[in-house]
C-alpha cells in the first residue's frame, strides 16, 4: 500500500468486495427482480468513508465535490436521495467491514482498553425536540466536560490505547454508562472470551462493587480514578495520561470527523452517520498499520483535500 487517500479508498473497496464475495449473506437485501444498482455495495461503503474522512457534513456539497474531483474513483454517482436510502440499508454492512478492518490490524490483540462516552447532540430548539422522529430515543443529558446540557444521544466507545474502536453503542443521553458497557460485552461475548486477562481504564462514572465484580467475571480488570472518600489506588497518578487517550479519540470524532454536525433526523439516519465516522477512523488506523506509519490515529487537518499528510497520519 501507498500512503494517500486514493490508495486508502482502493484498499477499502477491495477489502469490502472480498468480504461480500466470501460472505454474500452480508449483502444488503434488494428485490430479486428490478434494476441492478450501478454503484456497487463496495463502492457505496468507500464513498461513505471518504465523505466522513474529507469532512463533508452536507450530502449536497459532498456530491458536488465528488462529481468534480472523484470521477476517477467513482464513474457513476447516484442522486442524493438514493444514496441516503442505500446507506441506511447498508448500516449492518458498514458495521461488518469496520470490524473486519479492526481485526486485520496488529492493535486488535492489545490487552488494555479505554472506555468513555461522548454526547451526540441532535437538536437545540424546543420545536425540534417536540417534532423530531428521535423522540423516545434521544434525551436531555448533561455533558460534564463542557458544563452544558444537551438533547440527543451518547456514543459509548471502547478502544485500544492507539485509538482503534473495539466496541461501541449509541444510546439515550441519560442511559447508565455501566449498564451500556455490560450490554456491549454481552452482545459480543467473543470480545471477552478471547481475552481472559484484559485491563479496562475508565473514568469515575464506572464505579460500584457489583459492577466491578461483573467485569471480573468476564475476565476484565477495571482501573479508574479515585472517587471522593476512597483510598488512593496504587499507580493512580498514571490514569490521567492514559485517560487522555480516549479524550483524544473523542476529539478526533468531534473536531475532525464532525460527529455532532450530522444532519440526521431519524434513528436510522443518525445511526448510519455515526457508523461511517467510526468506519473512517478505523480505516485510517488500518491503513496506517499496514503502511507502517508511526502514528496510527487520524490527526490534524483531516478536512484538507490534499490528504497525503493529513488524513492518514
Amino acid at each position: 500500500m501507498t500512503n494517500d487517500l486514493d490508495s486508502l479508498a482502493a484498499a477499502l473497496y477491495v477489502k469490502t468486495d472480498d468480504l461480500l464475495k466470501d460472505s454474500p449473506q452480508f449483502v444488503p437485501w434488494r428485490p430479486a427482480v428490478g434494476i441492478a444498482p450501478q454503484l456497487s455495495d463496495a463502492e457505496l461503503v468507500t464513498l461513505a468513508m471518504m465523505q466522513a474522512m474529507l469532512g463533508f457534513t452536507s450530502e449536497a456539497r459532498w456530491f458536488r465535490h465528488a462529481r468534480a474531483h472523484l470521477r476517477h474513483l467513482f464513474p457513476y454517482l447516484p442522486q442524493q436521495p438514493g444514496y441516503n436510502k442505500r446507506l441506511r440499508k447498508a448500516a449492518d454492512l458498514i458495521r461488518r467491514i469496520t470490524r473486519t478492518l479492526a481485526c486485520d490490524t496488529t492493535l486488535w490483540t492489545d490487552d488494555v482498553w479505554v472506555v468513555d462516552s461522548t454526547p451526540v447532540e441532535c437538536g437545540r430548539s424546543r420545536e425540534t425536540v417536540k417534532r423530531s422522529d428521535l423522540a423516545g430515543w434521544a434525551q436531555y443529558g448533561y455533558c460534564a466536560s463542557h458544563s452544558r446540557y444537551f438533547w440527543g444521544l451518547r456514543l459509548h466507545l471502547v478502544c485500544t490505547l492507539h485509538g482503534l474502536p473495539v466496541a461501541y453503542a449509541l444510546t439515550g443521553a441519560r442511559t447508565d454508562e455501566r449498564e451500556t458497557l455490560l450490554d456491549m460485552f454481552a452482545a459480543e461475548p467473543r470480545l471477552t472470551d478471547e481475552r481472559p486477562a484484559q485491563t479496562l481504564i475508565g473514568d469515575k462514572n464506572y464505579f460500584g462493587r457489583k459492577f466491578e465484580q461483573q467485569l471480573a467475571e468476564l475476565g476484565i480488570r477495571l482501573l479508574r480514578p479515585r472517587r471522593n472518600g476512597e483510598a488512593e489506588w496504587p499507580g493512580s497518578q498514571l490514569f490521567k495520561p492514559l485517560r487522555q487517550i480516549i479524550e483524544s479519540v473523542n476529539e478526533t470524532f468531534k473536531g475532525q470527523l464532525d460527529l455532532e454536525r450530522h444532519p440526521g433526523r431519524t434513528p436510522g439516519g443518525v445511526a448510519v452517520r455515526v457508523l461511517r465516522r467510526i468506519l473512517a477512523l478505523t480505516a485510517a488506523i488500518w491503513h496506517n498499520d499496514h503502511t507502517g506509519q508511526p502514528i496510527r490515529r487520524t490527526a490534524d487537518h483531516l478536512r484538507s483535500l490534499t490528504p497525503l499528510e493529513s488524513i492518514i497520519y
